[in-house]
Order: structure tokens, then C-alpha cells, then sequence
């Protein structure tokens, strides 16, 4: 009698064989990213923006930016035209600034945040390779996303259907990746207040001044740490760019947010069966860490980068009405996003 076959060993793929590529609307925006983390870095080499403490003035579009103090202080001008030039060369250009920012926050929400900030690039890069090491966007989240277990194998599930196998070894890539940005960071930072050549002169042939390491040195230990434990909570929290943004958009109720079909809420039930008991694909690659189906005041932070939206739209391919989340704005916008909006449309 002939030995029973051995039974097929389950064998987890790396990638699904058809698995989506990826999205064209995070292609798109990851590019904005990488273009404004460039224009971050070289701005001050081409004095496109920055003070120089040496010079005592900004430049702007490679040109000197005075607001006419030296002169006044020189006996050149009166207190009334250096009353002028600080109003016209300081106050009105802050001013202009920041009602554009506003107003680009008071129709579309945090877009600078989600599509634009040197610092979110930054925090999402963080996030995939921690979820790489250990299945967590951060070491304060409860557990991982959703998982496979084979044998002592773990595999992240993605909502397009891939997985990707869990290993402690990308700490090594995590730890020096935030140690190296911070590093680039403090470095940036620094050439927005001195000459970009001298500091980078200084820097390669290991000639820093003791100011300037320290400024370095201190600024990286900083950045690091918050790029290793704080990244969301700065996002959310600490920057003041960030929550003036999610003021404007919170105020104006048409203003576009992620919208989600109420109505068909049962079709959520579809991410337990694809991702696991009690995990859904939008909260779950939500780089801020929200619940996008959640009122639109508790997506303060939302920086409609719509991971959220693409997701579901992955989960929901095969369903005939398609994605239960997506951008809606104006009259959409208070009807769709439900609760507290919907409640005051209606009052």
C-alpha cells in the first residue's frame, strides 16, 4: 500500500501575482513631494528664500531684501518711511502669505500637509519602514495592521491585496533613515540662517565653527527623536502651519473633505473578510493615524493625502458602486460627511 501524499505547503506570496499597481494619484503625489523636498533643500543655496545673519537681511528670489532699518538707523530715512518699508517690505508680504495658505486651507483643506511638507515626506517614509519592521505606523499604536501568520512568519496584508513579509531587521534601516533626515534637516535649517557654501564648505572638510556643530548636533538628537516617537503628534499638535490649516477647513462646512456613503456603510464588512476581524483598509493606512469614516471634527489633522480613499477603492474593486470614500466639496460635502455637518445643513 502506497504512502498517502504529503499534504501542499502553503506557501504566502511575497506580492500577489495581479496585485494593483500603484495608484496614480499617490504616484502624482509623491512626485509634488520629492519636488518641494528638493526646492527645501536648494532654496537657500539660490537665495529663493531665507534671513542671512551675517548679511543682516533676507534674500528673496535671489535678490538682498532690506526693510529700510539699516537706513533708518543710518539717519538715511525718518521713522515714518521705516515705518513704511517694514509695512510694505515685512507686514504686507507675512500677511499675503498666510491668507493664501489659508484660503488654499479654507477650500481644499491641509493640501500643503499632505501633498507639499518636507517634514509629512518625512513621516510617511518613517511610517513604511516601521511598518516593514514591525507592522505598526508607530511605536504608540496599539497593535499591527492586519496580518497572516504562517508558522513563525508574519505577512502585512495590503489593502490591494499584496502582503509583505515582517521582519525586526528593518530597524536598521528605520534608525539610521531618521537619524539621516534629521541630519539633513538641522543641516537646512541652518543654511536658511548662514551662507549655504560656507556651511556646506564647513561640513566637508570637517572645519564647522563650534556654534555651527552645535547647532547641528543638537538639531539632529532633536529631529531624530521626533521623527522616531513624536512625528504624528508634532503633525497633529505642535505645528503651527498644520493647525492653522485645519482651523480654515473645520470653519467652512462645504469646504472638501473625504466623504462616506453612509447609506451603504454594510459594504464595509467587506475589509474583515479581505484584511482580518476588525481591521478596515482606510483607518489602517491613515498616515495620521484617523478614522476618515469618523465626523469631519475628528479628522481635524486630515491632511487629504487619500490614502484613505484609494484603499477603499482597492477593497471595493469588485463591487459594482465602488469606493465608499471619496473627495466631496461644497453641498456634497455637508451631506456626505454625515453627524455634525449633515445636522447644522439641516438646521
Amino acid at each position: 500500500m502506497s504512502a498517502p501524499a504529503a499534504a501542499p505547503r502553503r506557501v504566502i506570496p511575497i506580492a500577489s501575482v495581479d496585485a494593483p499597481r500603484r495608484h496614480r494619484l499617490q504616484t502624482r503625489r509623491t512626485l509634488f513631494q520629492a519636488g518641494f523636498f528638493v526646492l527645501f533643500i536648494l532654496a537657500p543655496v539660490f537665495n529663493l528664500l531665507r534671513y542671512d545673519l551675517v548679511a543682516g537681511h533676507a534674500w528673496f528670489l535671489g535678490m538682498p531684501w532690506h526693510i529700510g532699518l539699516d537706513d533708518f538707523a543710518a539717519g538715511r530715512i525718518d521713522a515714518a518711511q521705516a515705518a513704511a518699508q517694514v509695512l510694505l517690505k515685512l507686514l504686507l508680504p507675512i500677511l499675503a502669505t498666510a491668507v493664501a495658505v489659508l484660503g488654499v486651507a479654507w477650500r481644499w483643506g491641509r493640501l500643503y500637509c499632505g501633498w507639499l511638507c518636507p517634514h509629512f515626506s518625512v513621516v510617511e517614509t518613517v511610517n513604511r519602514l516601521m511598518r516593514r519592521a514591525s507592522g505598526k505606523h508607530s511605536v504608540w499604536d496599539a497593535h499591527p495592521g492586519p496580518l497572516l501568520q504562517d508558522g513563525g512568519e508574519r505577512w502585512l496584508i495590503r489593502p490591494n491585496g499584496s502582503t509583505e513579509r515582517l521582519d525586526a531587521r528593518w530597524w536598521f534601516v528605520v534608525v539610521p533613515f531618521a537619524v539621516g533626515f534629521a541630519f539633513i534637516w538641522a543641516v537646512v535649517l541652518l543654511t536658511y540662517l548662514l551662507p549655504p557654501f560656507e556651511i556646506y564648505h564647513n561640513l566637508f572638510t570637517a572645519s564647522l565653527t563650534r556654534n555651527q556643530a552645535l547647532f547641528i548636533g543638537v538639531a539632529t538628537l532633536v529631529l531624530t527623536g521626533e521623527f522616531l516617537f513624536a512625528r504624528h503628534l508634532f503633525c497633529r499638535y505642535g505645528c503651527a502651519v498644520g493647525m492653522l490649516q485645519s482651523v480654515a477647513w473645520i470653519a467652512n462646512r462645504r469646504a472638501m473633505v473625504v466623504g462616506f456613503a453612509r447609506e451603504r456603510a454594510a459594504d464595509c464588512a467587506t475589509c474583515p473578510q479581505t484584511l482580518g476581524a476588525g481591521e478596515t483598509a482606510c483607518a489602517d493606512v491613515c498616515p495620521m493615524r484617523l478614522n476618515p469614516r469618523d465626523l469631519k471634527r475628528r479628522m481635524f489633522a486630515c491632511t487629504q493625502c487619500a490614502q484613505c480613499v484609494v484603499a477603499c477603492s482597492e477593497i471595493q474593486a469588485d463591487t459594482p458602486r465602488g469606493s465608499l470614500l471619496e473627495w466631496t466639496s461644497g453641498d456634497a460635502a455637508a451631506h456626505r460627511e454625515g453627524g455634525f455637518a449633515h445636522k447644522k445643513h439641516q438646521e
